[in-house]
């Protein structure tokens, strides 16, 4: 047994060579050259870690009906058809100064484990400690707010779902990235939605999301914020001599197919490039030690500097626990799609 755990602790230290020759055929010489020789990594990512589902041929059969209505915002609860038996929801919130004919950002507010929709926005009970009702913040700064129900929620209920998957060649962001594809799709055609201004801002599973599914998406979004969890990810999922990994914890749907190998959150989070790249981390945050998170942020700041767009990559390291700030990263959802702090 202890040779077969050292065997494997050799395979996660070494991994980061591994990748290194992986994405050696990347070309940084310039931002163009980037996208088109990462287009092979982002299709890798895709159909060999996270696993591709077919295009979806269904209408997209979207239901709509109010259940929010405040001084500062409307809210229309949202369903869309996907695959069948597979479905999409969640919850637009549009500031009631809209006016006919104005296009606005958007901003996809994404809760976390065993999160609902509505948690985002939310000023009351254990899921405003988490989420500071970021959504709702946003919505009364003049954003138009989407908050996607994703479905890692029901306990070992959903984990079926990822262990039931994996031998079909899938995971279940195999699902959610199908899931966002389509509500993107119709998030653009509404009249009120700039669709070249949409920002991602997830929080913990939410930055799990943040990770995969912008990258993989990247034309669809101006923007991206990974909150509480941005990580040495290999390292997460793997050490055997830190209390942090995910060895040690009831996560068990965690592993990516050959995710060592193939990418951890620096490459991630390069497919991205070159849009406008965030995140956000308390020190007291227990999925990790700052000094991982830092690193790995460290190789995305230098991807970034190396092709000149060092402003359109940022980091806040706060004094706080496992939840949204809600400080920097408005400023930087401010600046980058190009809506003005006060109006």
């Amino acid at each position: 047994m202890q040779e077969l755990t050292d065997y494997t602790q050799r395979l996660m230290r070494l991994s980061e060579k591994v990748r290194e020759d992986f994405w050696a055929k990347a070309d940084r010489s310039s931002t163009q050259r980037w996208r088109e020789s990462t287009e092979f990594y982002r299709n890798h990512v895709w159909e060999e870690m996270i696993g591709k589902l077919p295009e979806p041929a269904l209408p997209l059969n979207v239901r709509t009906r109010r259940v929010i209505a405040e001084p500062h915002c409307a809210g229309y609860e949202v369903v869309i058809d996907v695959l069948p038996e597979v479905v999409a929801g969640g919850v637009l919130l549009l500031p009631t100064d809209l006016r006919a004919g104005e296009k606005r950002p958007l901003i996809i507010c994404q809760h976390g484990l065993e999160g609902v929709a509505g948690d985002v926005s939310t000023r009351s009970g254990e899921a405003y400690g988490y989420y500071k009702a970021f959504a709702d913040e946003l919505v009364r700064r003049g954003f138009i707010v989407y908050a996607p129900q994703n479905p890692y929620r029901g306990g070992d209920r959903f984990r079926l779902i990822q262990r039931q998957a994996n031998p079909l060649k899938l995971s279940l962001f195999s699902f959610i990235i199908r899931q966002h594809e389509r509500t993107l799709i119709w998030l653009q055609s509404l009249p009120s939605v700039d669709a070249s201004r949409i920002a991602f801002y997830g929080l913990s599973y939410g930055g799990k999301t943040a990770m995969r599914v912008p990258p993989i998406l990247r034309d669809r979004y101006a923007a991206c914020i990974c909150s509480a969890d941005f990580n040495d990810w290999v390292r997460k999922m793997a050490s055997v001599d830190d209390a942090y990994s995910y060895v040690f914890t009831p996560e068990y749907e965690m592993p990516e197919w050959n995710l060592g190998h193939v990418a951890s959150y620096a490459e991630l989070a390069s497919l991205f490039t070159p849009r406008p790249f965030m995140i956000e981390r308390g020190h007291d945050d227990g999925v990790a030690p700052d000094e991982w998170v830092a690193a790995e942020f460290a190789k995305v700041r230098r991807h970034y500097g190396k092709l000149g767009l060092g402003d359109r990559v940022a980091a806040d390291f706060f004094d706080g626990p496992h939840t949204i700030h809600g400080e920097a990263t408005f400023d930087f959802l401010h600046k980058h799609l190009d809506w003005p702090a006060k109006r």
